[in-house]
C-alpha cells in the first residue's frame, strides 16, 4: 500500500485484517515511525485497535522503504494525495506518477498495479505507459479500484461496502483482485468489474451526485425559511420516493471535507479538457461556496449584528467522528464572524489540535458549556454526538443571551423554544419563546 494517508492507511489495515499479508508505504519518515510505535496520525474511530491487532499479529507492516516490498507482492496499491493543483482546479497527480515510476523498477513476477487514489479518467492509461517506459519487461497489469469511505465510518465501509468496483479488462488482474477481496465475498458484496476507464469516472460521478443532493436540500432550506415551511419536513416527504432516497437530504451549512470539493472541482476539469460543460456541477459548486460564507450572515442577523459580541461555536471539523479540517465549513464561518467584528470562542471534540492551524485567532475551549460561557450566540457547526443532548438550561445559565443558531437542525424548534431559546434553524426560520411561528429574515 504506498501511502499511509487516510485511504491507504484504513485500506491497508483492513486487508490485513482479511488475513492478507500487508505492508504500507510511506516517504515520510517520522509519519512511519510513529506507525511503528502505534502512534495513528489521523482520528477514525477504531482504526488505532485494527492497526495495533494486525501490527501484533504480524500481518501489517511500515515501511520507508518501496523495492522489497512491491518485489514480494502480487497487488501494489497507490494510495497517495492527489490534491485540487494550485491555480487550475485540476488534480495534481504528480504523486501517483512519481509512486508508479518508483514501483516500476522493482516488479520482477506479475503484478497488479492499482490506483486506489481518486485520479481523472486516463490516469491509468498514463501509469501504465510509465511503468513501461520505466521498465519496458515488466509483467504488469494497471487497475482502477476506487475507494468509498466514509470518513468516520471508513472501516464499517471498507467491510460492509455497497459495490466494489474494479476497472481492468486483464483477466489475470481480475483473479487477483477477486481474490484480495474475497473475504467480502460473505457479506455479498457486489463487485463490479468494468474498463479502467470507467471506473475512474464512477468515483467522480459518484461524489458529484452526492454533493449535488446536499446542495439540492440546502436551496430547498433557504426557500422553506422564506415561504415558513419546515425543511426537515420536506426532505421526510421526498426522501420516502424510493426513487430520490432519505440519505444526503439533510440541510446543513454546504459541503466540505477531502474529497467532495476537491472531486467536483476535478471532474470539472476533466469535462472542460473534452469540451463538455457540467452545468449542474459547476452550479453546484458556486451554490456551495456562497453558502459557507453566508452562515456568517446569517448568525449576524439572527443576533442583530455581531460587532463586539462574543459568538461560541460547537464543532470545527467538515463532519463528526474525524479530525480533519480540510475546506471544513467552519473556517469560512469563523473567518466571516471575526470579519464582523465577533469575538469567537470554539470547542470541537477531536479537531482543535488541527484548526488551530487554520483558525489562530480565536479561543479554544474544553468543553461545550466553558465555550458558550458569556455568549451572545452559540452556533451549532458540526453535528457531533456530544452535542445532541447538552444540558439545556445550564446551558442557558452559561450564555449572556440564550440565541441558538442550529446549522445542522441536531435540536427540535420546539424544544429549544420551550426551554426559552431564540432558535435558529435550518430551512425553519427564526422561533422564540414569543411567538410559535417562524420569522422570516
Amino acid at each position: 500500500m504506498v501511502g499511509t494517508g487516510y485511504v491507504g492507511l484504513v485500506s491497508g489495515a483492513c486487508f490485513a485484517d482479511f488475513g492478507h499479508q500487508v505492508t504500507c508505504v510511506d516517504k515520510n519518515a517520522d509519519k512511519i515511525a510513529a506507525l511503528q510505535r502505534g502512534e495513528i496520525p489521523i482520528f477514525e474511530p477504531d482504526l488505532d485497535r485494527l492497526v495495533e491487532t494486525n501490527t501484533q499479529a504480524g500481518r501489517l507492516t511500515f515501511s520507508t522503504e518501496l523495492a522489497e516490498p512491491v518485489t514480494n507482492s502480487e497487488a501494489v496499491f497507490i494510495a497517495v494525495g492527489t490534491p485540487s493543483r494550485r491555480g487550475d482546479g485540476h488534480a495534481d497527480l504528480s504523486y501517483v506518477y512519481a509512486a508508479a515510476r518508483e514501483i516500476a523498477g522493482s516488479l520482477k513476477d506479475f503484478t497488479v498495479v492499482i490506483t486506489k487514489s481518486t485520479v481523472p479518467v486516463g490516469t491509468g492509461d498514463e501509469v501504465e505507459r510509465l511503468i513501461r517506459e520505466t521498465n519496458a519487461a515488466a509483467d504488469v497489469a494497471v487497475a482502477s479500484n476506487p475507494e468509498f469511505l466514509r470518513e468516520g465510518a471508513a472501516i464499517r465501509d471498507f467491510k460492509f461496502p455497497d459495490r466494489i468496483v474494479v476497472g481492468t479488462s486483464d483477466e489475470r488482474g481480475r483473479k487477483v483482485l477477486g481474490d484480495v477481496y474475497r473475504p467480502l465475498s460473505l457479506n455479498q458484496a457486489p463487485l463490479m468489474f468494468t474498463a479502467r476507464r470507467t471506473a475512474e469516472l464512477i468515483k467522480y460521478a459518484a461524489n458529484a451526485f452526492l454533493a449535488t443532493k446536499i446542495t439540492f436540500i440546502n436551496e430547498i432550506a433557504d426557500l422553506a425559511e422564506r415561504v415558513g415551511a419546515d425543511v426537515q419536513e420536506v426532505a421526510r416527504g421526498i426522501g420516502l420516493d424510493n426513487r430520490i432516497g432519505s440519505k444526503f437530504l439533510h440541510a446543513g451549512p454546504g459541503f466540505g471535507g477531502s474529497c467532495f470539493p476537491k472531486d467536483t472541482r476535478a471532474l470539472v476539469k476533466i469535462a472542460q479538457d473534452h469540451d463538455v460543460q457540467l452545468r449542474i456541477v459547476e452550479a453546484v459548486l458556486g451554490v456551495n461556496e456562497i453558502r459557507k460564507r453566508a452562515m456568517a450572515r446569517k448568525v449576524s442577523n439572527v443576533a442583530g449584528g455581531l460587532r463586539g459580541k462574543t459568538v461560541a461555536v460547537l464543532g470545527l471539523t467538515f463532519k463528526p467522528d474525524t479530525d480533519d479540517m480540510r475546506e471544513a465549513p467552519s473556517i469560512p464561518l469563523v473567518t466571516g464572524l471575526l470579519d464582523m467584528g465577533a469575538k469567537v470562542r470554539a470547542h470541537d471534540p477531536v479537531g482543535m489540535e488541527q484548526a488551530r492551524k487554520q483558525l489562530p485567532d480565536i479561543d479554544y475551549c474544553d468543553d461545550p458549556y466553558s465555550c458558550a460561557s458569556g455568549a451572545e450566540v452559540l452556533v451549532i457547526v458540526t453535528e457531533w454526538a456530544q452535542f445532541r443532548a447538552l444540558d439545556l438550561q445550564r446551558l442557558k445559565s452559561e450564555m449572556a443571551k440564550p440565541v441558538i443558531v442550529d446549522l445542522r437542525n441536531i435540536y427540535r424548534k420546539d424544544e429549544m423554544v420551550r426551554a426559552g431559546f431564540v432558535y435558529q434553524g435550518m430551512g425553519i426560520g427564526v422561533h422564540d419563546s414569543q411567538t410559535s411561528e417562524p420569522s422570516r429574515p
